[in-house]
């Protein structure tokens, strides 16, 4: 059976045949020696077609392709081409290789061409890698590297440069970030205490937090020119006065040593460095707030940012993440302990790095285990959603959080959470009605502005007619007031045929089906500039006698 060789290469595809070669003959080790010689690959291997991509887009475009196992219509067509032709009802006397077994089995279901991809078939592809600028005469080594080049580069800037506002690195990087931060700011913070305890010991037994006292060695330096003055200063900055009080007067019967001028300024920069790190900790847990609602609003909104962050990084990225299933997630993080237990056969561990949520903290002992297998599951759902989800909404994230505060409910009270059909169903519904609201919003918005151009160009319009039939209009003046005077004369004269109608429908003796033909009847008298008679009272009682007989049939 005759052997192709399909080789993709950066400028275009490219078909060998095989003729010199016979697999069975031939081992694996022979080809991979044999293959370094161009002269005895040369003789075994032969061109039989080359197809050069349009441009780099379409090369691009090709690559991709092959990278995810599809067949493009320009490879069926250069293989139609180019291959031997196959009669109907009969089976091809030939099989392609190909390097992507992914592409072989693809194009083999589409064209019926038999495919393989094997080592054999792998080191002779490696040989075309080898010499394949031996093999087109017109093509140079050096314009096959720069489309290798150009092309690497532009797969890598596709395959990096997708949704800029949901790149999880920067997550990844904010939370590695934010943990140095939080031991440095601890480290520097015990440093400054034991640094300013040698001048004023006593500080702190009196203030506890870090950052409150950096700043207030950074304010009151010398302990000595302390004062009751001094008091509304340091109760701004403690924001206690009865704490600054104390400080007034500990300072005082401090028996702390007193500090060279150097040593203090020293001690006074540092300390105002210990707050320039706490306050660029502040903006940046503010920053992943912000990007973690962007990047995942489900995970969040369920389990927090900073433990959804953890879980991110430890995975590499949220596409990590929601491949692993609820059993990996519960228990990444502990993944020493998971080995040491299997090794000593003992207990596996029933949580990692979800321990740090509330949710675990609140349920009891007993059932620790219990919620944390249910929080897992909650997380690997949200962070599918987030993952794979074009709506960016965190419906999903409140209703799962929903839910595991049911269970929490359940097995402390004992009380029956809803099912998750129902509580999904509810969630889409809340979805489905909120992008229903943005789009009737939008539609409001845009008919208001049709509006508003619609009368602006009417206006424009009149003003227009106003300037050029001025004249018409002086003209027709006396024909606009005969006008007026006709309208006033029969609103005057409908006016006592309304009254009439609403006594008679007050009095339920006329119908809707009847008001018709008296306003016809009173259209005329109107016309005739009489005014209306009024019945008999004999007349009118036969009239109603005829209706109520009307109303009975």
């Amino acid at each position: 059976m005759a052997l192709y060789l399909l080789f993709e290469s950066a400028s275009g595809y490219a078909l060998f045949h095989a003729y010199g070669i016979d697999e069975i003959g031939q081992s694996v080790d022979a080809v991979r020696s044999s293959v370094l010689d161009l002269q005895r690959f040369g003789k075994a291997v032969k061109l039989v077609g080359f197809s050069p991509f349009s441009s780099a887009v379409d090369a691009l475009n090709q690559c991709n392709a092959i990278s995810e196992g599809i067949m493009t219509d320009e490879l069926r067509n250069f293989l139609e081409l180019n291959l031997p032709t196959v009669k109907a009802g009969k089976k091809a006397k030939y099989s392609v290789g190909v390097m992507e077994p992914k592409v072989g089995s693809h194009i083999s279901e589409a064209t019926g061409i038999p495919c393989q991809s094997n080592e054999f078939v792998q080191e002779l592809l490696r040989g075309v890698r080898l010499h394949f600028d031996q093999f087109i005469d017109q093509l140079k080594k050096s314009d096959l590297e720069k489309a290798q080049l150009g092309l690497g580069h532009s797969y890598s800037r596709a395959k990096v440069k997708f949704n800029v506002n949901r790149v999880d690195n920067m997550v990844i990087q904010a939370i590695f970030l934010l943990d140095t931060l939080d031991k440095d700011i601890n480290s520097f913070s015990m440093r400054v205490r034991e640094w300013y305890s040698w001048h004023f010991p006593e500080l702190v037994k009196i203030v506890n937090d870090n950052y409150l006292y950096a700043k207030l060695a950074k304010s009151v330096v010398n302990k000595s020119d302390l004062a009751e003055k001094d008091i509304p200063v340091l109760a701004d900055l403690i924001g206690d006065e009865d704490k600054a009080k104390e400080i007034v007067e500990a300072a005082k019967a401090s028996m702390g040593q007193d500090l060279s001028p150097v040593d203090l300024i020293n001690v006074q920069q540092f300390a105002q460095r210990v707050m320039n790190l706490s306050e660029y900790r502040k903006k940046l847990y503010e920053y992943l707030v912000t990007k973690m609602n962007d990047i995942a609003p489900n995970l969040t909104s369920l389990i927090g940012e900073v433990v959804g962050a953890r879980l991110i990084s430890h995975a590499g990225s949220l596409s990590n993440l929601a491949k692993c299933p609820a059993s990996t997630l519960q228990i990444l993080g502990a993944e020493k302990a998971l080995f040491r237990a299997l090794k000593t056969r003992g207990n596996t561990p029933k949580y990692g790095l979800i321990f740090h949520s509330s949710f675990i903290g609140r349920a009891s002992a007993r059932n620790k285990g219990r919620m944390a297998r249910y929080l897992a599951n909650k997380c690997s759902i949200a962070s599918r959603i987030d993952c794979y989800s074009e709506l960016n909404t965190s419906i999903f994230g409140q209703k799962l959080r929903e839910q595991v505060e049911e269970r929490l409910d359940f097995y402390d009270n004992g009380v029956a959470p809803r099912k998750n059909l129902d509580v999904m169903k509810a969630a889409i519904e809340g979805i489905t009605n909120a992008v229903s609201e943005d789009g009737d919003d939008n539609q409001k918005n845009n008919a208001s502005a049709k509006k508003s151009k619609k009368k602006k160009s009417k206006g424009e319009a009149d003003r227009e007619a106003m300037d050029v039939d001025k004249p018409a209009a002086v003209e027709d003046e006396p024909q606009a007031e005969k006008k007026k005077k006709k309208k006033k004369k029969k609103h005057k004269l409908e006016e006592p045929q309304d009254e009439e109608m609403a006594t008679e429908t007050a009095d339920g003796d006329v119908k809707q089906d009847e008001t018709p033909k008296k306003k016809k009847k009173k259209n005329r008298e109107a016309s005739e500039d009489v005014e209306p008679k009024t019945a008999p009272e004999g007349k009118k009682k036969k009239k109603k006698k005829s209706k109520t007989e009307d109303d009975e049939v």
